[in-house]
């Protein structure tokens, strides 16, 4: 525990000392460190391990002592040394497994730790899926926010202009009352972009551990094929080694229809005569295989297919999930390529003609005020389309495992 906070305050501390943004990778890094359910997933590898060496050894001895054929009445009763029937007997049993049946119950051992490591895994997936959705919405936020402010900042300047223009006049004037307005909306659009970048703050702030005083951009995502989303799914990563815990319970199971045999020995003592020595076996004897061992195997082949039908459905749902998600990505790509060159820069193209014009005196200064809401207003829907496209393709990228997750 306390190398574990070691290990995050060393990530932490550069980042607040240096008043430097947090990146991606270092956001991607303190959620891991500080995922609870990793780290339980990690001391599930660890037991699973453990468990595992222990399985493919033999059992304890049995340590035997006792005393055989005591008088009970007479005048010899409770006496070890006058009959000579009597004797006192220390001895050591052994149940044997044989090296088949061993290796068996090791191999479901092992399976079962790499299903804890996969679900381990699992664990690390998600802390890092939702990091990277928590940054990119807090990146987003704060990139909202300067674009609200921008547009506030320019209707408070033609609010300015309108009053100077009309400071002589009496009353006022319907493009003034216009403009109040309309910077009482700019204002609350501002308050409403603050309250949702602290409430994406807060959200980063629940996987990093602190409110950073700014981010640098998200990366651009690298999005896996759909052969490689499929083998590093979690869901389907687990039912695999779901199916092989399955199918090693199975073996396990059929090694389990020949007994185990108990060897024993035990050295006795007697008073005035020879001690004796007793060597022996015992064999359970399976009376009826087909009303007990063979159903525990069909019970254990059963859970085999259970597994195998879990598996193919998951596979299905990965599949339609990756193609969905690939899709949604395709499309607002095009979107955001279409939306910048058919929207953005006319825009940008009429703020330059406008700006021209007003220099001319041809056109008024509302003009060009307009152009510029309406500039900004074209940002702020592509930055939400770019939005929505980073975050389709961190779920792309951060839903699978991580490279070797799933070995």
């Amino acid at each position: 525990m306390f190398l574990r906070a070691v290990a995050m305050a060393a990530a932490v501390l550069p980042v607040l000392a240096s008043a430097e943004p947090l990146s991606f990778d270092q956001a991607l890094s303190l959620a891991v460190q500080r995922s609870e359910a990793a780290r339980a997933g990690r001391a599930a590898i660890t037991s699973a391990n453990e468990s595992a060496r222990a399985a493919g050894q033999l059992p304890d001895p049995t340590l035997r002592a006792g005393v055989d054929n005591l008088p009970a009445t007479g005048a010899d009763r409770f006496s070890t040394t006058r009959d000579s029937m009597t004797m006192k007997r220390v001895g050591i049993s052994q149940e044997w497994l044989s090296a088949d049946k061993r290796a068996a119950r090791e191999g479901a051992a092992r399976a079962m730790a790499d299903r804890e490591a996969v679900q381990s895994a699992t664990a690390e997936a998600d802390a890092r899926l939702q990091v990277a959705l928590s940054y990119v919405n807090a990146w987003y936020a704060g990139e909202a926010l300067k674009l609200t402010i921008q547009t506030e900042h320019h209707l408070h300047e033609e609010f300015e202009a309108a009053r100077a223009r009309l400071a002589a006049a009496t009353g006022a004037s319907p493009q003034v009352l216009q403009l109040t307005a309309a910077r009482g909306m700019a204002e609350d659009e501002s308050d409403d972009a603050r309250q949702l970048q602290s409430a994406a703050a807060v959200n980063l702030q629940r996987w990093v551990g602190f409110t950073p005083e700014s981010l640098s951009p998200p990366p651009v995502f690298v999005i896996p094929p759909e052969d490689d989303f499929l083998a590093r799914s979690p869901s389907v990563a687990g039912l695999q080694r779901d199916l092989e815990v399955a199918r090693r319970a199975a073996a396990v199971a059929a090694k389990e229809r020949t007994p185990n045999w108990t060897w024993d020995v035990s050295y006795g003592q007697r008073s005035g005569y020879s001690d004796m020595v007793s060597v022996g076996v015992s064999i359970p004897l399976p009376v009826a295989p087909s009303q007990r061992q063979d159903r525990e195997t069909a019970a254990k082949l059963a859970l085999v297919e259970k597994a195998e039908a879990e598996l193919a459905e998951a596979t299905r749902a990965a599949t339609a999930d990756y193609r969905a998600l690939a899709s949604d990505a395709a499309r607002l790509q095009q979107r955001v390529d279409r939306y910048r060159v058919a929207v953005l820069v006319p825009a940008q193209q009429r703020i330059a003609a406008t700006l021209a014009s007003y220099r001319s005196n041809q056109t008024p200064l509302s003009t060009l005020f307009e152009a510029r809401h309406a500039e900004v207003e074209a940002q702020r829907r592509l930055l939400a389309l770019q939005r929505d496209l980073a975050r389709a393709q961190a779920q792309l990228t951060f839903k699978p495992l991580a490279q070797g997750g799933a070995q």
